[in-house]
């Protein structure tokens, strides 16, 4: 089937009462012309509402990528940053909302960021900014933005973020340990408005991406030494056998 025609049928789905998942105008008209297939592995689940995993990250289902992007209430021409950028997906939408030069992405995964930028150059987005960076510290040198969007849960805004909204800014994440709501900020960090329960894998500092150097010198001599144990001789693999208190090689 045409993939525009299930993209009019995925926004018409959303916007469902029964969803109630998009009633935001411009968000439902980006979401109609950004392609999925880029940004999903397996083509046939691109426009079913469920999440899916691509090189170690989760894949948002559109349900919940509406949701956020409700929340964030981009306009066009707004200077945006995405913390936590993953394969990409709300980064396009966001570029086709405000205009990909004005859109800015991290993730601490060195090969995710390289994951969305092929698949933003492939959905033709190229022109987003994807840098590797510890998201808890945004994106100073293009600071301040006007709308911040963090894919990934906190039990509190990283204050550096935060800091880097324009007055009258907004940034727009999952809070919470155990239990996580979706919520809106202001530029002074106070709550604008609480979503919706969600469950978002937490927000990774320096130190903590996957395929980190270990850092933890008590984990790492650990596993050295049970490593050495293992390979020690026993019984009859030593190199000697004591018979009758004489030693024989």
């Amino acid at each position: 089937m045409d993939p525009a025609v299930l993209r009019e049928d995925m926004v018409d789905s959303l916007e469902h009462e029964a969803k109630a998942a998009l009633d935001t105008e411009n968000v439902a008209l980006a979401m109609r012309d950004v392609p999925r297939e880029p940004f999903v592995e397996n083509e046939r689940a691109a426009y079913a509402d469920r999440a899916t995993e691509a090189d170690g990250t989760t894949v948002l289902a559109p349900s919940t990528a509406a949701r956020l992007l409700d929340a964030l209430d981009a306009r066009e021409g707004h200077s945006i940053l995405v913390v936590g950028v993953g394969v990409g997906y709300t980064a396009a939408v966001l570029a086709e909302i405000s205009g990909s030069e004005h859109v800015h992405g991290i993730d601490i995964d060195r090969n995710m960021v390289y994951t969305a930028r092929k698949n933003l150059a492939r959905a033709g987005y190229g022109g987003v900014l994807v840098d590797r960076r510890d998201g808890s510290r945004g994106f100073p040198e293009y600071a301040p933005f006007d709308r911040i969007l963090v894919e990934a849960a906190a039990v509190r805004p990283p204050r550096s973020l935060v800091e880097q909204l324009t007055e009258g800014g907004r940034l727009t994440m999952p809070m919470g340990a155990g239990e996580q709501t979706l919520v809106s900020l202001d530029s002074a960090g106070d709550l604008v408005e609480r979503i919706c329960p969600v469950a978002f894998r937490p927000l990774l500092v320096e130190g903590q991406q996957p395929g980190r150097l270990e850092r933890n010198r008590t984990e790492r001599e650990d596993r050295e030494f049970a490593e050495r144990n293992a390979q020690r001789r026993h019984g009859w693999e030593q190199e000697w056998i004591d018979w009758d208190g004489g030693r024989y090689r």
